[in-house]
């Protein structure tokens, strides 16, 4: 991190902030837990005298197998977003360009400023047609947060193709890719993965995720990863969960079957984006979008306003959850 850029760059905003009394659609966690992950916590806790296994073997070993790579390529880290600053504070420097989509997670243009660099920004749908000549990082969001745009897997891997033939290292985040049956790029020479754990599992208080890289980039995420970066419980439970493919498999099955409900049910009043992620970016055009957020609280309902994303002036974006719940939201949404 440059220390020079600290105090220039400011926090951005995010999702899952609601009330008690709220159903939290801001936020695209899955509202299930896998059965059985309470009682490896419970458990957890009676190994909190020592210090987690390091390097924790049982962690990566499981994690290897969730997304089919060898273990030695795999780099722990708690949650996905520490995966996503190790992989550009081991690549940038000080007046680097990285190479970021737009709109998209707004934390990669923040994490590229806080190491000095520049975020130079490219409309997510034209990403994999840019120019990763010069850049010292190029970003790809995949499923695309707010959009749920998922990328054709030979246009992605001519990408990554051309950005090593350029010595670009490509990084992508596939944060939602595990509510999908696409396979992931993890392994591939050139990329560096980032996994998240808590969005699928319906954990993001755990704060557990990993890495893929291989070659040097494997090496320098393996050198710069803090020792005991994940706690006993995150370690225990995120491997516990990574191994449930029966609830992966329900949770994919749910999702497509409900966003298919639920974008059928919104586009009679909403311009809405086609997804393959755990949520849908409607535009707004009938009305105010303050209008529609703050119909969607009165009736306990939190959404995300997603005129915090780059270009987006008129959108927002809701998750998906259980069948009853989208019900309400539809509701809510369609104002009846």
């Amino acid at each position: 991190m440059d220390p020079d850029s600290v105090d220039s760059v400011d926090r951005v905003p995010h999702g899952g902030h609601a009330a008690a009394s709220q159903i939290e659609f801001s936020a695209n966690v899955n509202p299930a837990v896998p059965e059985g992950a309470r009682d490896v916590y419970r458990a957890a806790v009676d190994a909190l005298g020592a210090y987690p296994p390091e390097p924790p073997a049982d962690f990566v070993a499981a994690a290897a197998e969730y997304v089919a790579v060898d273990p030695e390529t795999v780099v722990p880290t708690p949650g996905g977003l520490a995966a996503i600053r190790l992989a550009i504070e081991t690549t940038v420097d000080r007046g680097d360009s990285v190479l970021v989509p737009t709109p998209s997670f707004g934390e990669y243009a923040r994490e590229v400023r806080l190491q000095g660099g520049t975020a130079t920004t490219v409309p997510e749908s034209e990403i994999l047609a840019a120019d990763p000549t010069d850049h010292a990082l190029a970003i790809v969001c995949n499923p695309n947060n707010p959009t749920g745009r998922v990328y054709d897997r030979d246009r992605l891997l001519a990408f990554v193709r051309r950005s090593r033939d350029g010595g670009t290292p490509v990084l992508i985040d596939e944060a939602f890719l595990g509510f999908t049956d696409r396979e992931s790029l993890a392994g591939t020479d050139g990329v560096i993965v980032a996994r998240s754990l808590t969005k699928l599992f319906g954990m993001p208080g755990l704060r557990a995720g990993f890495a893929v890289a291989t070659g040097r980039q494997r090496d320098r995420l393996q050198r710069a990863r803090r020792a005991w970066n994940l706690g006993t419980p995150a370690l225990q439970v995120g491997a516990y969960c990574m191994r449930q493919t029966a609830f992966v498999d329900a949770t994919r099955e749910r999702i497509e079957r409900e966003r298919n409900k639920m974008t059928a049910a919104l586009e009679e009043r909403y311009e809405v984006t086609p997804s393959a992620a755990p949520f849908l970016l409607l535009e707004v055009t009938e009305e105010p979008v303050d209008a529609v957020i703050e119909r969607c609280d009165r009736r306990g309902l939190a959404i995300r306003d997603a005129r915090t994303f780059d270009t987006l002036d008129s959108h927002v974006r809701v998750a998906i959850r259980r069948p009853e719940e989208n019900r309400q939201l539809e509701e809510a949404l369609l104002d009846v």
